[in-house]
């Protein structure tokens, strides 16, 4: 079935850094655009960053403009997000998403409502 599996998620102090994975099986990922959310207790799921299935084209939100960086790996079936320089505000769980047969090649999707599949997340506890 098709299944996303994040990991890489757990405790840093503020000003540290994170690498997250989300490896895709079940889909042809080579043509799925990826994202990635976050959600904090009490808070609604955010948008974080996209990247399009070929990789030439990402997005981010203004919060984590310039400190996190996604990428992927076709050949691994693997999204990364490298976060840095990291801040309590970016406590959260983690998820990351797949929209599947996407044709253009440079097309970034920032709604949660864009994506089908969706990991289980994991935690990312940034201390002050």
């Amino acid at each position: 079935q098709v299944q996303l599996v994040e990991s890489g998620g757990g405790l840093v102090q503020a000003g540290g850094s994170l690498r997250l994975s989300c490896a895709a099986s079940g889909l042809t990922f080579s043509n799925a655009a990826m994202g990635w959310f976050r959600q904090a207790p009490g808070k609604e799921r955010e948008f974080v960053g996209g990247i399009s299935w070929s990789g030439g084209a990402t997005n981010y939100a203004d919060s984590v403009m310039g400190r996190f960086t996604i990428s992927r790996d076709n050949a691994k079936n693997t999204v990364y997000l490298q976060m840095n320089s990291l801040k309590p505000e970016d406590t959260a769980v983690y998820y990351c998403a797949a929209r599947p047969s996407v044709y253009d090649s440079l097309r970034v999707y920032s709604r949660p409502q864009s994506y089908g599949v969706w990991g289980q997340g994991t935690q990312v506890t940034v201390s002050s």
